[in-house]
């Protein structure tokens, strides 16, 4: 698909079913991308995509953190969660390092009320572990910000992986 040009044909339903999930679980921010039609090129629409997000209340950008799988043992994943899982190897942990995901999980959620997350792809499962040890000292303004640029990191790996 030549998505460049085409992309502003798309019936809603199918660019919903496309970019629905650029933004964990959040395809409200494509159904506002949409709406901002026409698209110059695909770069006008990350452009629109990250402003949306960027804009958005505190209590909308937490909504869309807690849409985010608990990294290595949530099983219910997107199909964009569950390849950027596998190739971290996030599927094939070993048990000390499931149970380590597990508690890491547990106290992370006990102490910001959402879930880790971190853009997995080109990093190994221990790279992972190292970040989700090292974040989970920091306060709570320093963990959101860092929270909030993950995010768009994960939808501009996304997003870069449709539109190429």
């Amino acid at each position: 698909m030549k998505l460049a040009e085409d992309i502003n044909l798309l019936p809603k339903k199918e660019f919903l079913s496309i970019f629905g999930n650029i933004f964990e679980k959040s395809e409200w921010i494509a159904d506002k991308a949409f709406n901002l039609k026409p698209f110059k090129d695909s770069n006008d629409l990350i452009v629109k995509m990250m402003n949306i997000y960027d804009k958005s209340s505190d209590k909308k950008i937490i909504n869309i953190f807690n849409l985010h799988p608990k990294l290595a043992i949530e099983k219910k994943l997107t199909s964009f969660s569950s390849k950027e899982q596998a190739d971290a190897k996030l599927n094939s942990c070993t048990k000390e390092e499931l149970m380590e995901f597990e508690k890491l999980n547990l106290d992370y959620q006990e102490k910001f009320g959402f879930p880790f997350i971190i853009a997995v792809k080109g990093k190994t499962k221990i790279e992972v572990l190292k970040n989700f040890k090292e974040r989970i000292k920091n306060n709570y303004i320093i963990e959101f910000e860092e929270a909030k640029l993950q995010v768009k990191k994960i939808a501009s790996i996304r997003l870069e992986e449709i539109l190429k």
